[in-house]
């Protein structure tokens, strides 16, 4: 009888796993076929949107030194907009607390790099990139947008903004190769599942608040 339930509960969690694979499997290729061809690396190429969004992340690693990630953001949205193809910068990012700000650290770096600060709006309530990219449509009026992050970012900010309507294509920014960069790329695949998640139970950002003109 032991032996039976073992078996049982064995079979089960084979279930399991496959299910969660298999969810895994097609969540990260819907999401891949949605937004190929909507993701550039060129600034030569990319066609032109009055805003480019970029998402935060943090400055710095938690073992010391510039984080990667958001260095290549910094240089992204610089490029992308000394090449004439965004007019305006909104950074969007966590404000969980006055020891962390994501928006405000992002806009003094990208001030010190050139861009005029009355060109940049901070989006303080992007906790997640669905956050992002539901305030980018209904609290900043965008109706597209060219989001500034790593390319496996930018295929699921994509695919997020579609589904609440907002138009939006990426511009990469360089990616991390390494243990580093393998790590987040695992993280990622996990974070499309909770996409569809999101969307089944239509989840909703944290926070809404006043509308706000870009312009």
């Amino acid at each position: 009888m032991k032996i039976s339930i073992k078996r049982k509960y064995r079979f089960l969690a084979a279930i399991l796993l496959l299910l969660s694979l298999l969810a895994v499997v097609i969540s990260n290729f819907t999401i891949e076929i949605s937004a190929r061809g909507k993701t550039f690396n060129d600034p030569a190429v990319i066609p032109k949107n009055k805003v480019g969004l970029v998402l935060g992340t943090s400055r710095m690693l938690v073992e010391g030194g510039v984080n990667p990630y958001y260095a290549h953001r910094i240089n992204a949205t610089i490029k992308l907009y000394k090449a004439g193809k965004i007019e305006y910068v909104l950074v969007s990012g966590d404000n969980g607390s006055i020891y962390y700000n994501e928006p405000t650290t992002i806009k003094k770096d990208l001030v010190k790099r050139g861009i005029p600060d009355d060109k940049i709006f901070l989006d303080y309530a992007g906790f997640r990139t669905l956050d992002s990219m539901v305030r980018a449509k209904f609290i900043f009026g965008l109706d597209s947008v060219t989001v500034i992050s790593q390319q496996f970012h930018n295929e699921r900010a994509i695919y997020l903004a579609e589904k609440k309507g907002l138009m939006a294509i990426g511009f990469n920014a360089k990616g991390i190769s390494g243990k580093e960069g393998i790590k987040v790329q695992f993280r990622e695949y996990f974070a499309r599942v909770k996409v569809f998640i999101d969307l089944l139970l239509n989840t909703q950002p944290r926070f809404y608040g006043e509308k706000i003109e870009i312009k």
